[in-house]
This record gives structure tokens, C-alpha cells and sequence, in this order.
């Protein structure tokens, strides 16, 4: 039989990673319960796992980032390789554009939490944590939005525009362009998480205070967490760039990941407005 594929489609060879992601997802998760709950596989081990503390979450973490690592360097080396055909390459468009409908979805149930709590507050929170029934509460002493929430504010909205930058001057073949403003895009998703973690440390209330402290977390929290994913995507695509792995006509990779950027900055949009200004 040929070697040489007869259709447009990747047959992907047999692999272990989805089995492996799974079993280390189950050992990251199993850590923390462990953590959040030493008692759950009896008092006489509680002493132990207390011991060990977060360093529980250790296994699953190392092992999930291998196999992610891992994973990903086949994929890279199947795109490198030709079998990325362009039907292909549209599948994966549709699966992306569907995980960030996912995405959508998953931050509008924080949305929905917070806005739910902020507009009936007297109902959400009872008598006894906001007897007054204003939002945000009394003992809320909330950040100044336009300190330290707008300077990212303006980080991430130079940032959607270097990426686009990077995306056109990829487009051009600019390879040179395309690595300075795409270096630019990631020093800006860094400085995010940095002033973000400056925000939080010097915040006058945290997660435990009540239902405004935890969907401001979550939500803030979790944006954070899709920044710095975003980033180390982005910061892959530089080092590919580099290696010349991308072409105008092929580099999915790196339209995902700007993809995922642009959204990222969408959702801190949501949050500037509505969780840092009008909630406060």
C-alpha cells in the first residue's frame, strides 16, 4: 500500500497523551481535594496530608504540564510536517471558535453571579451580612478603577493592538515585524499579571469576605489565569517565529492564539466596566 495519503484529512497516529492527561487531571484534582479536605481518607492520615500541604496538587501539576508539553510538540511536529491539509486547518478553526464559546459561557456564569448579587442585594445577602441592602457592602472597601484596574486596561487594549500588528506583518511576510510586535504582545501580558498580583496583594478584603469578595476573585481570578495562558501561547508562537515554522498562508497556531488574546481582552472589558466602575 502507499505511504502517501489518499485524502485531504489527518488520521492521527495512535498516542498516550489523552490517556495520560486524564490520569494526571484526576492526580491534580485528588491533590486538592486532598488539601482543601485532610480528612477525607481518614483521621489517622489527616497528620500526614497537613504535612505535605499544597505540595499534594505537586504530582498531578508536574505530570500535567509533561503531558501538555508533550502533546503539544507532536501537534507542532504534525503541522511541520505537512499533514495539517487545509480542511484540516478549518476543522480546527471551527474547534476553536467553539472552545472560546465555551470560554464566553463559562465567564457570563460569573457575570451572572456578581450582577445577580449587586442588583438584589438585600435578597442575595440577607439581613444579617448587608443590613442596609446596598452593593457593594458596607465592609467592602472596593479599588479605585481608575488607578491600577485602568492602567491594565490600557496594557491590554496596546496588546490587542501589537498582536494584530504581529498578525498583518505575518500576513506580509514580515518576519521581523512579526517578531517584534508579537516580543511586544507578551512583555504586555506579563506586566498584566504583574500589576494584577500587585492589586491583589494590596487589596483590603479577600475571597472569604462574603459574596462580593468571592465573584470578584473568581472572576477577576480566573481572567488572570486565561492571561497568563494566554501569554506562554503567545510566547510560544514567538520562539516558532523564530524557528520559521510559520508561513502567510499556514500559521493556525498562531491565529488561535491571537484569537484567544483578543478574547481575553474582550472579558476584561466586561470586568473594567462592570465589576471594577459600576460596581463600585
Amino acid at each position: 500500500m502507499s505511504a502517501d495519503a489518499q485524502h485531504d484529512y489527518h488520521l492521527v497516529n495512535p498516542s498516550p497523551w489523552p490517556v495520560l492527561g486524564a490520569l494526571s487531571a484526576f492526580l491534580l484534582f485528588f491533590g486538592l481535594v486532598l488539601f482543601m479536605h485532610p480528612s477525607t481518607l481518614g483521621l489517622a492520615l489527616e497528620p500526614a496530608i497537613n504535612t505535605m500541604g499544597i505540595f499534594m496538587i505537586a504530582p498531578g501539576v508536574i505530570m500535567l504540564l509533561a503531558t501538555t508539553f508533550m502533546w503539544w510538540r507532536d501537534v507542532v511536529a504534525e503541522a511541520q510536517g505537512g499533514d495539517h491539509k487545509p480542511v484540516v486547518q478549518l476543522g480546527m478553526r471551527y474547534g476553536m471558535v467553539l472552545f472560546i464559546l465555551s470560554e464566553v459561557m463559562f465567564f457570563a456564569a460569573f457575570f451572572w453571579a456578581y450582577f445577580d448579587a449587586s442588583l438584589f442585594p438585600a435578597d442575595t445577602l440577607g439581613r444579617i451580612e448587608n443590613i442596609s441592602g446596598v452593593w457593594p457592602p458596607a465592609n467592602i472597601h472596593t479599588f479605585d478603577p481608575f488607578g491600577v484596574p485602568f492602567l491594565n486596561t490600557l496594557i491590554l487594549l496596546l496588546s490587542g493592538i501589537s498582536v494584530t500588528w504581529a498578525h498583518h506583518a505575518l500576513i506580509e511576510n514580515n518576519r521581523k515585524d512579526f517578531q517584534n510586535a508579537l516580543g511586544i504582545t507578551v512583555l504586555l501580558g506579563i506586566f498584566f499579571s504583574g500589576f494584577q498580583a500587585y492589586e491583589y496583594v494590596h487589596a483590603d478584603f479577600s475571597i472569604t469576605d462574603g459574596i462580593y469578595g468571592s465573584t470578584f476573585y473568581l472572576a477577576t481570578g480566573f481572567h488572570g489565569f486565561h492571561v497568563i495562558i494566554g501569554t506562554i501561547f503567545l510566547a510560544v508562537c514567538w520562539f516558532r517565529g523564530r524557528a520559521g515554522h510559520f508561513t502567510p498562508t499556514h500559521h493556525f497556531g498562531f491565529e488561535a492564539a491571537a484569537w484567544y488574546w483578543h478574547f481575553v481582552d474582550v472579558v476584561w472589558l466586561f470586568l473594567f466596566c462592570g465589576i471594577y466602575w459600576w460596581g463600585a
